[in-house]
């Protein structure tokens, strides 16, 4: 398979660490891992769910994990060695499965029920981060006041009170 060196974008690229990274990662240089199968749902307008197919692991064998913009989901099983199979078609196999997010994407709960992994994520944007509408003054007549500062004195208003 053909190895792209992508060397020229990070001498020329300042700032873009993060998006060269992503770009590099997303390359496969070997065949992909295709296990465990998951799902990734677009819930609402700032809300994701992946869901994972993990027979076979406990809570306790399974790992979620955020590390600022990744989601690591990984297990581990521990082999019984009393059991003898005749045929094991359950996979119970080692795995790690990264999941790249988006700026103020976070974990907000995970959950396990019919053998299905589900982590629910949202996308909190701060205030500060999120767009405001100016007002625009015209001479002689009152000031317009910005909209999110408005909701801002209300609120401060509302807790002094």
């Amino acid at each position: 398979m053909r190895q792209w060196d992508l060397t020229p974008l990070f001498r020329s690229a300042i700032g873009f660490d993060r998006l060269a990274n992503l770009l590099e990662n997303s390359i496969p240089f070997e065949a992909a891992e295709n296990f465990p199968p998951y799902n990734i749902e677009k819930t609402g307008e700032e809300s994701y769910r992946v869901t994972m197919a993990v027979a076979g692991f406990t809570p306790e064998e399974l790992s979620v994990v955020q590390e600022q913009n990744l989601l690591v989901v990984s297990a581990r099983k521990e082999h019984d060695e009393r059991r003898q199979y005749l045929h094991c078609g359950i996979a119970t196999r080692a795995f790690e499965r990264r999941f790249e997010l988006a700026e103020f994407v976070k974990v907000e709960s995970a959950t396990m029920r019919d053998g299905l992994l589900t982590v629910e994520l949202v996308r909190e944007v701060p205030e500060e981060m999120r767009p405001r509408r100016i007002g625009i003054a015209v001479p002689g007549a009152a000031p317009k006041a910005i909209e999110g500062e408005t909701q801002k004195a209300k609120q401060i208003e509302k807790a002094a009170a």
